[in-house]
């Protein structure tokens, strides 16, 4: 059994970790520089994962193999089996126009691209990231998004900046959940101490929405809209992490926040600028051009997206109800499958697990690695209720069984290069954690001493931009954060969630993310310049939790620390 050790280059941990991020920097620099397509820059970044694994952690190269063979397998199922059931709902609202009428209702709320932003990307996002989380929200939004007429590009850069302060909480809280298992520590307190961090996030991010759609005017115009509903979200999220559940935090907050923001509208509406509303017509950019679509595969096309105005009809109470109906679905049966005793029972009955074929790599403590495990939860899977939320859709929509299974085809072939990228990254993801990689960066980190204040949300950030999944950081790096606390006298509950809090901004530039989000608007291949849209905001709001957190771990903000 294969046992990594954290400092395999000449006994030096630093020199371990330069080693290590090898393919970590390979990714970025072929994703954001050089400008490669997502799943080529993926598979280029496992090659060398790959060879960092077996020449200088010393990893068997048939170990290195199955590794990535089940982080391959992980990123088909459930992230590759969510993406695509999302992706088959919004077909079949294209199919029967009610994306259309979907655009014309949200209209009626508010006719600002900068309000639907906050209302869909913000405040529905988050719902769907509390209910399902592991890139639903991103592929549903995004096209929504579209639907009411942002263009391609801006619109997946909101979906994913939006998906940042919600994901501590999502999936009904799984991340905290999963790092309480892992360190130890009282899920509660963790999920209180969660609630005193990403708030300020919550609090900052419809702002920057508004400045992503609408630049300086957005925020002259729209600011109080924005305002209110990340406060009004914040003091939810706060409130429910800390007195009521930690557990249905972003369920109440996405509705407290979206509710907040309708009031608001009842009595005030912003300036609407015209390129605000969409003009009639037709919105056909270029394959290539700056701000549209790539050629999807490399094909040559375009995609149209019909202006406000041009979609003829009234939209009466039936006929927005209609248009409703798959989100409302998706809503209702992802809170039937959260309720007690029903959730028991489903998980229980929800397919098989078992251990990897072939795979044993031991942990530090010399027993199995957990994750070596596989769970092929078919039933309980979030693609799978998405499934069955897409066949309920297409009843009530009438489009016919034939039909329905063709757009789930077309939808699997359109999107066949962003499959590749999730399972190059989820192979890259976990040859890295089962070498010995991503522990040797982490333990690098750590050794800062009292300084790993500032770097502990940094940690959960680079295992979120790994494995795009805050659950995942958590357990590599859980254990890791506690233990850094025992050392530099830093309190465990604030390191832990850091690792969380930071993990969060980490999500909008993991490659796995930016192929979900650039596919579902069809800028598939064009990955890096998304990727090149989101970082600075990913960056930025990090330093921001980084200060954050070092202000708390002294005695300016030490008040805000539970244990």
């Amino acid at each position: 059994m294969f046992q990594p050790v954290s400092d395999p280059v000449a006994g030096s941990l630093v020199l371990s970790a330069l080693v290590a991020a090898l393919p970590l920097v390979t990714l970025f620099v072929l994703l954001g520089g050089l400008r490669w397509k997502a799943w080529q820059a993926g598979l280029a970044s496992l090659a060398v994962a790959l060879g960092v694994a077996v020449f200088a952690f010393g990893m068997p190269a048939g170990q290195a193999m199955l590794a990535a063979s089940e982080g391959a397998a992980f990123g088909l199922f459930p992230i590759i089996w969510i993406v695509l059931t999302a992706i088959w709902i919004f077909r079949l609202t294209e199919l029967t126009g009610y994306d259309l009428v979907l655009r014309r209702a949200f209209g009626t709320v508010s006719p600002d691209h900068r309000v639907q932003a906050i209302l869909i990307a913000f405040c529905f996002g988050a719902l769907l990231e509390a209910l399902a989380g592991f890139g639903t929200p991103v592929a549903v939004t995004a096209v929504m998004l579209i639907a009411v007429g942002l263009r391609p590009l801006k619109a997946s850069a909101v979906a994913l900046v939006a998906n940042t302060a919600p994901v501590a909480f999502g999936a009904i809280a799984v991340p905290i959940t999963t790092l309480a298992k892992i360190t130890g520590l009282d899920a509660d307190t963790l999920g209180a101490m969660v609630g005193r961090q990403t708030p300020v996030l919550a609090a900052v991010v419809p702002l920057v929405l508004v400045f992503m759609v609408d630049g300086r005017r957005g925020l002259r115009q729209a600011w109080l809209p924005a305002t209110v509903a990340g406060l009004a979200f914040a003091v939810a999220q706060f409130v429910s992490a800390n007195f009521i559940s930690y557990q249905i935090t972003d369920i109440l907050a996405a509705v407290v926040g979206a509710l907040a923001v309708v009031l608001l509208l009842r009595v005030w509406q912003p300036p609407v600028a015209e390129d605000q509303t969409g003009a009639a017509g037709t919105y056909t950019p270029a394959p290539g051009a700056p701000d549209g679509p790539a050629p999807s595969g490399g094909e040559g096309g375009t995609v149209t997206v019909t202006a406000v105005e041009s979609v003829t009809g009234t939209v009466t109470a039936r006929r927005a109800l209609m248009a409703f109906a798959p989100y409302l679905v998706v809503v209702v049966l992802f809170t039937l499958v959260s309720i007690e005793p029903f959730k028991t029972f489903v998980g229980e009955h929800s397919g098989w697990k078992f251990a990897w074929p072939g795979l044993a790599v031991a942990g530090a403590d010399g027993a199995p690695l957990g994750a070596a495990t596989f769970n092929f939860n078919l039933f309980s899977a979030a693609g799978t209720t998405l499934l069955v939320a897409g066949v309920i859709t297409a009843a009530l929509l009438r489009v016919r069984a034939g039909e329905a299974a063709r757009a789930l085809v077309g939808v699997v072939v359109q999107f066949r290069f962003t499959i590749l990228t999730v399972v190059a990254v989820l192979a890259l993801a976990y040859v890295m954690n089962f070498s010995g990689q991503t522990v040797t960066l982490g333990l690098a980190l750590a050794s800062t001493g009292g300084f790993f204040a500032f770097l502990s949300p940094v940690v959960g950030w680079i295992g979120v931009a790994v494995t795009g999944s805050d659950t995942s950081s958590n357990s590599l790096f859980g254990l890791l954060q506690t233990t850094a606390a025992e050392q530099t006298g830093i309190s465990p509950y604030l390191l832990a969630a850091a690792n969380t809090s930071g993990g969060v901004l980490g999500k909008m530039i993991s490659p796995q993310n930016l192929a979900i989000a650039a596919a579902v608007v069809g800028m598939e291949g064009r990955e890096s310049l998304l990727f090149r849209r989101v970082v600075g905001w990913s960056l930025g709001l990090l330093l921001v939790m980084c200060l954050l957190v070092l202000l708390q771990s002294t005695p300016v903000l030490g008040w805000m620390v539970v244990s």
